[in-house]
């Protein structure tokens, strides 16, 4: 792989941080009269594309994060904006009806939670069974 430049370095640190082309030419000291031009050239060269990933994965890397954290947290989250509270009219009197905290946030939680996990919502392989629904009224000794 090509040796990047010093300035070509700080380019990739500065792109990193903006995704912004210009900005990073800008803040990287560049001297150009075309900058959009320039940085399309830079972001075109695969030496720089490397660069690009090899610190994006750094700084992944050095997040540390633990995977337990992550998931503790989403169900946290989950569990809160989906729990039940009591509505009140506009008196603060309470109707007796219930409604979901954040139904959109505990969702978008379960919903990451999901693709952290590895779930997929549209893998092939997957059977769905017909279910069978027992009740007081069909139960007999056979289904026991």
């Amino acid at each position: 792989m090509k040796q990047l430049t010093t300035q070509q370095k700080l380019f990739v640190l500065e792109y990193i941080k903006t995704l912004d082309g210009e900005k990073a030419l800008k803040s990287a000291g560049y001297k150009v009269k075309n900058l959009k031009a320039f940085a399309s050239e830079l972001l075109s060269k695969d030496y720089i594309i490397q660069e690009i990933k090899n610190q994006l994965k750094l700084q992944i890397n050095t997040l540390n994060v633990q995977k337990g954290y992550v998931i503790q947290k989403l169900l946290q989250i989950a569990e809160f904006s989906l729990a039940e509270e009591d509505i009140t009219d506009k008196d603060g009197n309470f109707t007796g009806k219930k409604k979901l905290r954040d139904s959109s946030a505990g969702l978008k939680a379960l919903e990451s939670l999901c693709k952290y996990l590895g779930f997929s919502s549209n893998n092939s392989d997957t059977e769905y069974h017909e279910a069978k629904i027992i009740t007081i009224s069909n139960l007999d000794d056979e289904k026991i």
